[in-house]
């Protein structure tokens, strides 16, 4: 039996910095069984919607909601959402094996698949110790892990080794069997390859993609 979907969505999201909307205007909608991109330029507010989706930012008149009920702030709400922000997860010199059991998951499971990795962690590595996007790597399959409803997660392929990320792309679509994935990242192709629905953010506004790369390339963020 298919299990039961679920919706988020978030409205009403108005955020100005230097008395310039940053966002304005945006209707977002994920649902479990889906990974969703977030797509648009450096500056355009994509961490900051992220971060008003899970409540880390308060932002009058925002709207957040699951399946019609409001859930701010989400963080609140047990099992219903995670989120990888883009400064990190846990402090950097704190073990991994630590961090992964203060959330609940095994670091070893969440490794799996990821040989090289796991021995890192089994030496009691912390994030200071290893490159930037093992460190972002580690982080984003430790939140994985926790098979919250809803995952919201800030560049997770950055500074991933290209070895690595056809394995997390992997493991991002067989999370949609539990989660409803939300992502955005610079780099556009491992995202592209994972999307079910595309959005771009400009000038403070979403809009959805029906031909993603063909629209993408017109617009100047993809190549020819």
């Amino acid at each position: 039996m298919p299990a039961k979907q679920h919706t988020l969505e978030a409205d009403g999201i108005q955020v100005q910095f230097d008395n310039q909307n940053v966002l304005s205007g945006v209707y977002l909608r994920v649902q479990t069984g889906q990974v969703v991109a977030l797509l648009g330029a450096n500056g355009s507010g994509k961490s900051t919607l992220l971060q008003t989706v899970f409540g880390a930012r308060v932002v009058p008149d925002a709207s957040v909601r699951v399946d019609g009920y409001p859930v701010m702030p989400a963080y609140r709400q047990p099992g219903l959402m995670s989120y990888l922000p883009q400064t990190g997860l846990w402090p950097s010199g704190m073990a991994l094996a630590t961090a992964a059991r203060l959330l609940g998951v095994s670091l070893v499971e969440a490794l799996a698949d990821f040989p090289t990795l796991q021995k890192q962690a089994v030496e009691g590595s912390t994030r200071a110790e290893l490159s930037g996007g093992t460190g972002r790597l580690i982080q984003t399959l430790v939140l994985m892990a926790r098979r919250s409803r809803f995952l919201l997660l800030d560049e997770p392929f950055s500074g991933v080794m290209p070895v690595h990320i056809e394995q997390l792309s992997s493991r991002l679509r067989a999370a949609r069997v539990h989660s409803g994935i939300l992502l955005t990242d610079h780099r556009y192709q491992p995202v592209l390859d994972v999307a079910d629905v595309v959005y771009l953010l400009r000038h403070g506004r979403l809009q959805l993609l029906t031909e993603p790369r063909a629209e993408l390339r017109d617009l100047g963020y993809l190549p020819d």
